[in-house]
């Protein structure tokens, strides 16, 4: 009886043997998907960008993958679905740090996706990389991470932010003959960075800036910095702010009758749902961040066309959603190129290797996104379409200036 059992045993273990252990020798448990963590803002007062800009680009990724049945992974010698595990983390930091840890130690998810904001992605890039853990930047700058990029080789940087829209935006400026301009930004990580390129840049230019003023998130009332710039007789007015900020600042400049000949509204602006809003005509020569459209890359009007399909227009962003999808291609390709989804392997491919996505051509240099694969850094509204009217080099219509009239 005892050698009947002990018989039974050793088949047992035998069997899962053959099922965890690959002919080659090395041990490859059983996988069927491949989970990724996304602790992020779903509420709060950061939904309203995530909502519109990286969140449905996922969700979009994921419905691709899995519609040709998932991603290859040689390791396992199959294609993979991908899901996506998903944390609210209600736009607080705290919050997101520890739901951040939580995918990754107690979930033990494939990977992780970023939260939304300069701020969280600054607070989450170490803890990402203390595990191990690969994180693509995706709303966010990286302006005070480049600092530390040589200790963070788990991070990527894919959206253009300060360092590379700002001197394109006070070249434009100067070039125009702005001789004034006033300056908002929130005091927030994002406004903090924009803010402090932008200052000196456009002191070197020869503009004064009369104000640098720090607004809150979430204001409801920014009357008294307009009336201040009105009363200044600025012919620019930037605002480095959040979509809730960029929709009231522009509100109030209209219902003031505030009229500088350059109207700068950060993110935002860059949003299709913000020309609703106000209509295209008193978006007309407005300057936002960005930049894409339907003629930036060969693939970009099918792309388009492909968020208008699936979202329908109004969730359209001409800033980041063609970054973000075309990053999301990236990572795809670079696992599949690895054969596993060891994050080692897989970083080190990301870091090395170029594919192509829609952006066309697509590599990281540092860490970094390469500039060259940047569509554009500045946009404009231009009869009811967000045109991209810098760097000269990627416009696809010269600046219009001064803004009209409201």
């Amino acid at each position: 009886m005892i050698k009947t059992r002990f018989r039974l045993l050793m088949i047992s273990i035998i069997i899962i043997s053959m099922l965890i252990v690959g002919f080659g020798g090395s041990a490859v448990l059983a996988k069927d998907k491949i989970v990724i963590g996304f602790a992020r803002a779903f509420s709060g007062m950061l939904a309203l960008t995530g909502d519109n800009a990286f969140t449905p680009m996922a969700e979009m990724w994921v419905d691709d993958v899995n519609a040709k049945g998932g991603i290859y992974v040689e390791e396992y010698g199959k294609r993979l679905p991908v899901e996506l595990l998903k944390y609210d983390t209600k736009s607080d930091t705290g919050t997101m740090t520890r739901l951040l840890e939580k995918l990754i130690i107690e979930d033990k998810v494939d990977f992780v996706f970023p939260p939304v904001s300069t701020a969280h992605l600054y607070a989450a890039a170490p803890i990402a990389n203390k595990y191990g853990y690969i994180l693509m930047g995706m709303e966010g700058g990286a302006k005070r991470l480049q600092q530390y990029m040589d200790q963070l080789p788990y991070f990527f940087s894919t959206l253009n932010y300060s360092v590379h829209q700002v001197p394109v935006l006070v070249d434009i400026l100067a070039e125009k003959g702005v001789e004034k301009a006033a300056v908002i930004y929130i005091s927030d990580l994002h406004g903090i960075e924009y803010s402090e390129t932008a200052v000196p840049l456009l002191k070197e230019k020869g503009i004064e800036v009369v104000f640098n003023k720090s607004i809150n998130m979430g204001a409801k009332d920014l009357s008294s910095v307009i009336k201040e710039a009105m009363a200044a007789d600025v012919d620019a007015f930037i605002s480095f702010t959040y979509p809730d900020e960029s929709i009231l600042v522009t509100k109030q400049a209209i219902e003031l009758g505030f009229n500088p000949d350059a109207f700068v509204v950060d993110v935002g602006a860059n949003f299709e749902f913000y020309k609703n809003i106000f209509g295209a005509e008193q978006v007309e020569g407005i300057m936002s961040m960005g930049a894409w459209n339907t003629e930036s890359t060969p693939k970009a009007d099918e792309f388009a066309q492909k968020i208008i399909d699936r979202f329908g227009r109004e969730k359209l962003d001409w800033w980041g959603q063609i970054i973000y999808y075309g990053a999301l291609q990236f990572f795809e390709k670079a696992i599949e190129e690895a054969g596993t989804l060891d994050q080692k392997v897989v970083r080190d491919v990301m870091a090395s290797q170029k594919f192509e996505t829609v952006l066309g051509p697509t590599w990281f240099e540092n860490g970094q996104l390469a500039e060259e694969c940047y569509p554009g850094q500045i946009g404009q509204w231009q009869d009811g379409l967000y045109e991209v009217i810098g760097p000269k080099d990627k416009a696809t219509a010269p600046v219009v200036f001064p803004k009209p009239v409201w």
